[in-house]
């Protein structure tokens, strides 16, 4: 089933001859439950792609549907609510709230929908990225991969559509990044969620099942590996 797709979307930034086009016609389509890996060099469109998926930014022309919502019919508002409750987004940098503990960091987007978190579910997250034993800490207590699986945590708290990852491993050494794509992995199958993983390491992206290269804006492969 269709969870994701782009049709001819482009982004451009500037006016007449300063125009810089970050996007330039994604045609692209993700069926639910995908691992993909979206590669290119600095400055290739991934992170503007990534906003405008995340509903964080909108295409100056074409249409990006994800879960059957057409985001260009979205307001601001409406585009926060959509982007909290069907879109999980995990940064380079975690993005945590330094005076809540794991576990409220984790539970914050239910909290803000007003919404119970089911148990099983979250001891069933917490358990698979092993930090069940570390919710009662801050984050300033934490070493970097466990600030990360925090965050990885609260992304997928919600059961979001998709998944988005922004460099996840960039500020994270060998061993932790190992660690890290070890649980994005073991999330998209025991958990069937559909990932979208931003990268310039190559050792990263061959852990996807579907490799997405852009260049100036534009796909220039789409190759699935399994």
């Amino acid at each position: 089933m269709e969870i994701l797709r782009c049709e001819g979307v482009k982004k451009i930034y500037g006016s007449g001859n300063n125009q810089v086009a970050a996007l330039d016609g994604i045609h692209l389509s993700v069926d639910k439950g995908e691992f993909v890996a979206i590669t290119g060099a600095s400055g290739s469109g991934k992170s503007t792609l990534l906003h405008i998926l995340g509903s964080v930014d909108k295409p100056t022309s074409g249409k990006v549907v994800v879960d059957g919502t057409d985001l260009s019919t979205l307001n601001q508002t409406q585009a926060a609510i959509f982007r909290r409750r069907k879109v999980g987004l995990v940064y380079q940098f975690y993005n945590l709230i330094p005076t809540l503990s794991a576990r409220k960091n984790i539970l914050m987007p239910l909290m803000l929908d007003r919404r119970k978190p089911s148990e099983d579910y979250f001891e069933r997250i917490v358990n698979a990225l092993g930090i069940q034993d570390r919710l009662d800490a801050l984050p300033g207590q934490l070493s970097g991969g466990q600030q990360q699986r925090v965050a990885i945590a609260r992304s997928l708290i919600y059961r979001p559509a998709l998944l988005l990852a922004d460099e996840p491993t960039g500020s994270l050494d060998r061993k932790n990044s190992r660690e890290i794509v070890d649980m994005l992995k073991l999330s998209n199958r025991s958990l069937e969620q559909t990932i979208l993983l931003i990268t310039h390491d190559e050792r990263v992206a061959l852990e996807a099942d579907r490799i997405v290269t852009l260049e100036d804006g534009r796909i220039v492969s789409d190759q699935r590996r399994r």
